[in-house]
């Protein structure tokens, strides 16, 4: 799976926001009913889901909306803006709000994580879109708008508050990125992870007994077990540091006001 193998804006920015927000033109009925807008972008991501972003095309989308190729220029100028139409599509956040944790900014920022990482696995071709400069739709905007309002008790600055969701965007994705590409080599090899690992596992013994590697030899043998949960350490860690920083901004505001009181 090639990464960033498309970019975000890289259609027309205006007329993207356009169709995003609902702002522009909508075309007139065409010539097959019940086309519209919201079903090509539907199937673009069905398309991408089922075969990989590399099989969208104007041409697939036509073809599985059973019309013309020139039918879905009257709605969609290109693959360019098609392709941040779906991106906003699968965002769209959720509308429960048990789903955005226990009212703690932690629990959110916890939540979040594990949406985002649940997001690209069932969505794997998002991981071939280079995201660095998104079209921020309706979609992508209520979901900041959401965890936003639930992490701004946490005392930061409003970048800082920026900057954690940031972080915890860029730990899933490196996360989701090893995830899925597991899951291709293991689909392409035919060899289980398992299957992968037992093949070495004769040649690791010898080094092990060699000498050469003390540390690695004295490991427990459930160390690189499936046991462990590596994301939610991960994640849980990152958490930790964000609770030191708004412990520690807690302090430093407490002590700025008792200095002010009279």
């Amino acid at each position: 799976m090639a990464s960033g193998t498309e970019t975000s804006g890289s259609g027309d920015i205006g007329r993207t926001l356009e169709l995003l927000w609902d702002t522009g033109r909508r075309p007139s009925r065409g010539p097959k009913p019940g086309l519209t807008l919201e079903r090509i972008v539907e199937v673009a991501v069905e398309v991408a889901d089922r075969d990989g972003l590399g099989a969208v095309s104007m041409r697939r989308i036509a073809t599985e909306l059973g019309t013309g190729t020139m039918s879905l220029y009257r709605y969609i100028p290109g693959k360019g803006e098609l392709i941040d139409l779906m991106l906003d599509r699968v965002q769209r956040p959720s509308e429960d709000p048990d789903d955005f944790g226990d009212g703690g900014w932690r629990s959110a920022l916890h939540a979040l994580g594990h949406a985002t990482l649940a997001l690209y696995r069932r969505h794997t071709w998002l991981l071939e879109v280079n995201q660095s400069r998104p079209i921020l739709g309706p979609s992508a905007m209520d979901g900041m708008e959401k965890v936003l309002a639930r992490i701004k008790p946490m005392g930061l600055t409003d970048p800082e508050l920026v900057s954690a969701i940031i972080t915890i965007d860029g730990y899933v994705v490196g996360a989701a990125r090893m995830q899925v590409y597991e899951a291709e080599a293991e689909r392409r090899s035919g060899l289980t992870d398992a299957q992968f690992w037992g093949a070495q596992q004769p040649t690791l013994e010898k080094a092990m007994l060699s000498g050469r590697y003390p540390v690695m030899a004295s490991l427990s043998e459930d160390t690189f077990g499936s046991d462990f949960d590596h994301f939610e350490f991960g994640l849980q860690r990152i958490l930790d540091g964000l609770e030191v920083l708004v412990a520690a901004r807690g302090e430093a505001h407490g002590s700025a006001a008792a200095e002010q009181s009279p």
